[in-house]
């Protein structure tokens, strides 16, 4: 049974990152390159040791091998986050999901899933996923 691991907030928000884009079994590369960009060019990441991202990354995706895994990351993201940072993470949820232009079930049932963790509200969140939405359309 996996335990939720102790976490910096940078390591928080990038499991939360690489959760929703294990979460439909397929991580595409535009969800990687997302992934990147947001760790290099977000304020919340200004002092964060990129050379971390790959260790992090693997480390939540070994969590998901577990049998309770996915509960265990969401345990260990929750209680690593400041209040102030949950809606940051619930956007970048967000942004990842909506990076590959399409968002799975298993992926919207993950941030339903993340929104009740993170204690975001209906409203707050229908804001922060029509801003994905509006921020990766295309003609």
């Amino acid at each position: 049974m996996a335990k939720a691991v102790s976490l910096d907030h940078h390591a928080a928000l990038v499991r939360v990152m690489v959760l929703i884009a294990a979460a439909d079994a397929d991580m595409t590369d535009a969800e990687m390159r997302a992934i990147g960009d947001i760790v290099r060019l977000l304020p919340v990441f200004k002092d964060y040791d990129f050379d971390r991202l790959s260790a992090d990354a693997s480390a939540c995706v070994d969590m998901l091998t577990d049998e309770n895994g996915l509960e265990a990351a969401l345990d260990s993201v929750a209680a690593a986050l400041p209040e102030k940072l949950c809606e940051t993470a619930y956007a970048l949820a967000c942004d990842i999901a909506a990076a590959d232009a399409v968002v799975s079930q298993e992926e919207s049932r993950l941030l339903e899933m993340m929104r009740h963790r993170l204690a975001i509200g209906r409203l707050p969140a229908a804001a922060i996923e029509r801003g994905a939405r509006a921020r990766h359309a295309t003609l």
